[in-house]
C-alpha cells in the first residue's frame, strides 16, 4: 500500500512559481513510475507530467513544457512539480498518482482510472 500526500499548493500571481511536493509512504517507492495530474473547475482531470521509476525519463503535456520540471528523489521518498510562468490557465487542483514499474511514458498513456494509487490533491491559484 502506498499512500501520496501533495503539498505547496496557494494563490500566486501570473508569471510567478511554485513547487509542489508528493510524498509518498510505504515500500519501494523507486518501484512506481509518478506522475502529476490536474483538474480545472468543469473540467476533466488530465495529465500534467509523469517520471520513470528510475527517473531517467520524463513525459509532460505540451501546454506546460518548458514551464514544469518534474523530478524525484527515492532515498526521500518524494516527487516535485516546480512550476514557473504560470499562467491563469494553470489553475487547477493537482494530484499526484504512482503507478508501479512504469516508465514516463507507458505512465503518460495509461487511463486515468487504472493507477494504481491517487493523493487528495492541493490546489493551485494563478491570479491574473
Amino acid at each position: 500500500q502506498v499512500q501520496l500526500v501533495e503539498s505547496g499548493g496557494g494563490l500566486v500571481q501570473a508569471g510567478g512559481s511554485l513547487r509542489l511536493s508528493c510524498a509518498a509512504s510505504g515500500r519501494s517507492f523507486s518501484n512506481y513510475g509518478m506522475g502529476w495530474f490536474r483538474q480545472a473547475p468543469g473540467k476533466e482531470r488530465e495529465l500534467v507530467a509523469t517520471i520513470g521509476w528510475s527517473g531517467r525519463s520524463t513525459a509532460y503535456a505540451d501546454s506546460v513544457k518548458g514551464r514544469f520540471t518534474i523530478s524525484r528523489e527515492n532515498d526521500k521518498n518524494t516527487m516535485y512539480l516546480q512550476m514557473n510562468s504560470l499562467k491563469p490557465e494553470d489553475t487547477a487542483v493537482y494530484y499526484c498518482a504512482a503507478d508501479r514499474l512504469q516508465t514516463a511514458q507507458s505512465m503518460s498513456s495509461k487511463p486515468l482510472a487504472g493507477m494504481d494509487y491517487w493523493g487528495k490533491g492541493t490546489l493551485v491559484t494563478v491570479s491574473s
